[in-house]
């Protein structure tokens, strides 16, 4: 097979990103169906789609099916640093993608690989961060002329497509795959809980039992970091913003604290907020001595890194992989992973195939649904149709070895009724 247009590091690396693709593949049985299914059905024949994703063996398996489907895929990265490249060989080599990524790429080609894939005037956009929909939206909306609609799966690219579409900006139908009963608890919670403490263990190899972890921000994510952080015997603080989430926070038994008091208290802080200066100067002056800060929001800006580089006389890179150390004038020590990205991802491998498996399978049912109704749909951020995650959650169990109960006709029209 001829590859197609691409730029990655090295298609020499394709065989042994296949043999990571199928590895994933295994923990991944629900998205194999459907991925059989598209193959018979082939619901997305003659579509182009472009994709800014993590490229990972997970998500080349999404790619996969989705041209089981019949479609045509060009596939940019959402993160530098989280781009495999045996990975990205493996899906130009072997299966067929327009890849344009390639690992530490700097910003320039960051953007450029946005643009890159738009040229192919893609029908349907699968962001991941909305950069995608915001680039062509902002600076070239003539490559969105036979765009009919698409998706996003993060927390912070729904935020943004909220944003858009309050302000009239939105051109498009998008669909927020992150909203699903399913996402949120399964990825968000069980995935970005389990890797994010698994990229800092990797990247420090540190003992969190007795030690002291602030989580910022409580949303699905910070709940499964929490939850999994105090499994590993460390004392949890977390700061939020949100007075519901707050005493959520307070009823499931972590102390709750204002940053700048859990900033004297930590002894590894990572962000999961969605939001920018989470961390700030004012409370860099305060950490511990070798305290260990980290990033599980999409962007990196939930850490003021221009702050903490004003702050240290001394930077020492890569004192372990993925730690950076900052030396501060009094002497005192903070350790920076991954750069202030996603740390799960930097310092790790994301999330667990099994974990993606779900999202993924959303993702894909979602792209075919699209696929078929996007003339009846207006610009705006959609959800999911509810019989998509209600399948999604089906095929899993079912892949579990899961049986549940089924209402009775009875119970079904007392649901359905209002009369006593």
């Amino acid at each position: 097979m001829r590859a197609p247009r691409h730029d990655v590091a090295d298609l020499g690396l394709a065989q042994a990103g296949v043999r990571r693709v199928e590895w994933a593949e295994r923990a991944m049985p629900a998205l194999r169906r459907i991925m059989e299914r598209f193959a018979e059905q082939r619901p997305m024949e003659g579509l182009r789609i472009a994709a800014c994703m993590h490229v990972t063996a997970e998500t080349a398996n999404l790619l996969r099916a989705l041209r089981a489907g019949g479609a045509e895929v060009a596939l940019a990265a959402s993160n530098p640093v989280s781009t495999q490249d045996d990975t990205a060989a493996a899906l130009v080599a072997e299966y067929g993608v327009m890849v344009h990524a390639r690992s530490a790429m700097d910003a320039a080609t960051y953007a450029r690989n946005l643009v890159t894939v738009l040229e192919r005037r893609p029908h349907l956009l699968l962001d991941d961060g909305c950069d995608l929909v915001n680039i062509a939206h902002l600076e070239r909306p003539e490559l969105l002329a036979e765009t009919v609609g698409g998706c996003e799966q993060t927390t912070t690219g729904v935020l943004r497509l909220r944003r858009m579409s309050a302000d009239g900006a939105l051109k498009l139908p998008m669909v927020a795959v992150n909203d699903t009963a399913t996402k949120r608890m399964f990825d968000n919670r069980y995935g970005t809980g389990q890797s994010t403490i698994d990229g800092i263990m990797r990247a420090t190899n540190a003992l969190l039992s007795g030690r002291t972890m602030v989580v910022a921000g409580f949303g699905y994510c910070g709940r499964g970091l929490a939850e999994r952080a105090r499994g590993m015997g460390a004392r949890v603080i977390v700061t939020e913003v949100d007075p519901v989430k707050a005493l959520d926070a307070v009823m499931q038994g972590y102390t709750v604290l204002p940053m700048e008091e859990a900033a004297r208290a930590g002894d590894v802080f990572v962000t999961v907020t969605g939001n920018r200066d989470v961390i700030r100067a004012e409370h860099l002056a305060l950490f511990k001595d070798g305290a260990v800060l980290a990033n599980s929001g999409h962007f990196d800006v939930e850490i003021d890194l221009p702050a903490l580089e004003s702050l240290a006389v001394e930077v020492r890179r890569e004192v372990r992989p993925q730690a950076d150390e900052y030396v501060l004038a009094d002497g005192r020590r903070v350790v920076l992973l991954a750069e202030g990205r996603l740390v799960n991802l930097g310092a790790a491998e994301g999330h667990p195939a099994a974990v993606m498996d779900m999202s993924f399978a959303v993702q894909a049912l979602t792209v075919a649904w699209l696929a078929e109704h996007h003339g009846e749909l207006a610009p705006g951020v959609l959800d999911v149709p509810a019989e998509i995650d209600a399948e999604v959650a089906a095929l899993e169990l079912a892949a579990l070895g899961v049986h549940i109960d089924e209402m009775t006709p009875a119970q079904e029209d007392y649901l359905s009724s209002w009369r006593p």
